[in-house]
């Protein structure tokens, strides 16, 4: 072979060889850094910007696509120690003709994190409207979405501040006095009995180890992630440990273990409320409670499908919300024209 090709064929072959190299080094020894990225490719491939406000000296980290039009915007609240990407994964089968927003919730990612903040379900529904007010969503009422305890907030802010919501869907939402008690709340009910030593949360792991035992506890559908990615969540993740413990403990104190409860049946806008009927962390009996308190609210309950309806069925939650919205849409058309 001619000399000439011989190193045209190695610089080609190093040339490609390099950035492989280099994306399987990253992926053994930053894993963390690669879910990252993974995360900006999403936002940017689905058009979700990253964006900041201000309410006084507090600020709050949001994604959004498009801008407010005739259809309602939409709201979405993610659960405890997630953030604004989890969304993602539903936001890919949204219409792009809806204005959405995401928001990282009080603590969350790029929202401020305070010592001296309320991290109650009241203190962060009083957060949610100062975000709310300060990028002026609630100038037209719009479609409020959140899950587990962001469906504890959404549906407390809904009660407290009707006039600004149009619609709400809750997904496998907290906060509610469960007739049947999940997987997990018998665990917490056990860790009560035990001492300080042994109260590992389930929700807060610390090893690649704890984190797939959470994902399991979270999701009927059984994942397979590489070592190195639960590794990398877990990186991720335990620089906000300490914190995510004190929210753990806000959440079920008795300020805000019931907070959906207690305030349900003062929700007066149209509700849909979607549960993965197989959900370990919080039981699919509370479609049972907020069905018998929330006038004409639309249960849809997942086969097959565990706490994690976002992550599991994600094209499915796309669909639900749409219909919803379209239904509610069709019924205000036929109102004008009567």
């Amino acid at each position: 072979m001619d000399i000439d090709v011989l190193n045209m064929f190695l610089v080609a072959g190093g040339t490609l060889l390099v950035p492989i190299l280099a994306f399987v080094t990253s992926f053994l020894l930053w894993p963390a850094a690669l879910i990252n990225i993974y995360y900006w490719y999403w936002r940017r491939a689905l058009g979700m910007q990253v964006k900041y406000s201000s309410y006084g000296n507090y600020q709050f980290c949001y994604t959004s696509r498009g801008k407010p039009g005739n259809k309602p915007s939409v709201l979405m609240l993610h659960g405890f120690s997630a953030h604004k990407d989890m969304w993602l994964s539903v936001v890919k089968f949204l219409p792009k003709n809806l204005h959405l927003v995401c928001v990282d919730m009080p603590g969350h990612e790029g929202t401020t994190r305070s010592p001296l903040d309320d991290y109650s379900i009241s203190g962060q529904v009083k957060r949610i409207h100062q975000f709310v007010e300060s990028i002026g969503l609630n100038k037209k009422p719009f479609h409020l979405v959140g899950t587990s305890m962001g469906g504890n907030v959404a549906g407390v802010y809904a009660a407290q501040y009707p006039t600004d919501i149009s619609s709400l869907t809750l997904i496998c939402p907290a906060g509610l006095d469960y007739p049947n008690d999940s997987t997990f709340l018998k665990h917490l009910k056990g860790l009560e009995k035990s001492s300080p030593d042994d109260q590992r949360i389930p929700l807060i792991p610390s090893t690649a180890t704890e984190m797939q035992e959470m994902l399991r506890l979270c999701s009927f559908v059984r994942f397979k992630i590489p070592q190195q990615v639960l590794q990398g969540l877990v990186d991720v993740r335990i620089p906000h440990n300490e914190f995510y413990r004190r929210l753990f403990l806000a959440l079920v104190d008795e300020k805000s273990r019931h907070s959906l409860h207690e305030n349900m049946g003062k929700i007066v806008a149209p509700t849909q409320i979607i549960w993965g009927k197989q959900d370990q962390v919080l039981d699919v009996s509370g479609t049972e409670v907020l069905a018998g308190s929330i006038r004409g609210c639309q249960v849809e309950i997942l086969e097959n499908c565990g706490h994690s309806v976002v992550m599991e069925r994600p094209r499915k939650s796309a669909k639900l919300m749409t219909d919803f919205l379209s239904s509610l849409q069709s019924t205000e058309n036929n109102k004008k024209h009567d």
